[in-house]
């Protein structure tokens, strides 16, 4: 009788049984990604507000909420963008504010993606019965209306960054669940996924090195127009005063200054310059990074 398998006697399998020069191709695509316009300039505008979230509070010359000089100040050499209604900073909120709307649509992301991935990948992979109830139950919430149901669920629960995140979190994984249960259909009868399994390979190394790495580049523009969707529905809630009132974020910004468009202009325009920079350059990214792939 043959000696008994261990799922890590197949740890050797990956570069065999695995899609041909994966590492050369993503080097490609990466290179092809910042030789198009639209991804320079995606990710250009993704690192400008990674840079005010990360570094926000050190390059911020004030306390967003500390009032330092006279209110409806014009943008001047003191105060960058101005000063609001009660004499705040705006520069520095607006630095403030781009860490609680990427936070926000980050980890909406993240709960996404992980959900996404296990049922797409478990409903594509195993088929049969499984796939048709994750399938029913991915359009259960699918059919939810993401922004209404989170209207309902911050009007019962209350205001907080912490609720809009779980509520916009736990809505937006079907799209994703969707991609990838489309993409592992379409290879999992390919040839180096069958030569896995001919070898004995166990589900879970067969996931890891075959499956995984052939579905990350769809995944990946899926999840950049999920998260562009992400931050205009952080900022709308935001707008609406549905948001984390002890944090400061675009979208309140942009509401409190809805009030004075006529008499001070740049409270309304910066944070909202901030969101549309923001959106565009995560959609110019997605975009050029699924033309590369498309290319390639």
């Amino acid at each position: 009788m043959p000696p008994s398998t261990r799922a890590s006697d197949f740890a050797d399998l990956a570069p065999v049984a695995e899609a041909p020069s994966r590492g050369g191709s993503r080097r490609v695509l990466r290179a092809d990604v910042l030789r198009r316009t639209s991804g320079r300039i995606g990710l250009a505008f993704v690192a400008l507000a990674l840079g005010m979230a990360v570094l926000g509070p050190s390059l911020a010359p004030h306390d967003p909420f500390a009032i330092t000089g006279e209110s409806l100040v014009a943008p001047s050499a003191a105060h960058p963008m101005g000063t609001d209604a009660l004499g705040r900073d705006v520069f520095s909120a607006v630095l403030y504010g781009a860490r609680t709307s990427l936070l926000a649509a980050g980890a909406v992301g993240v709960i996404a993606l992980v959900c996404g991935m296990i049922v797409g990948m478990v409903a594509g992979y195993r088929g049969g019965w499984m796939d048709d109830a994750l399938m029913r139950a991915t359009e259960l919430f699918q059919v939810i209306p993401r922004f209404f149901f989170a209207i309902i669920a911050i009007a019962v629960f209350g205001p907080g960054l912490d609720r809009v995140i779980l509520t916009l979190g736990l809505t937006s994984w079907p799209i994703l669940a969707r991609v990838v249960r489309g993409e592992v259909i379409a290879i999992r009868d390919l040839d180096f996924v069958r030569a896995a399994e001919a070898m004995g390979a166990p589900a879970s190394h067969i996931v890891r090195y075959q499956l995984l790495p052939s579905v990350m580049p769809t995944v990946i523009v899926a999840l950049g127009l999920l998260v562009g969707q992400v931050l205009l529905l952080e900022a709308t809630l935001g707008f609406l005063g549905l948001g984390d009132p002890g944090a400061i974020s675009w979208g309140m910004m942009a509401a409190q200054g809805q009030g004075f468009l006529r008499v001070a202009w740049w409270l309304a325009l910066f944070p909202g310059l901030a969101i549309t920079i923001t959106v565009l350059g995560v959609n110019l990214l997605a975009d050029a990074f699924s033309s590369a792939r498309a290319a390639s």
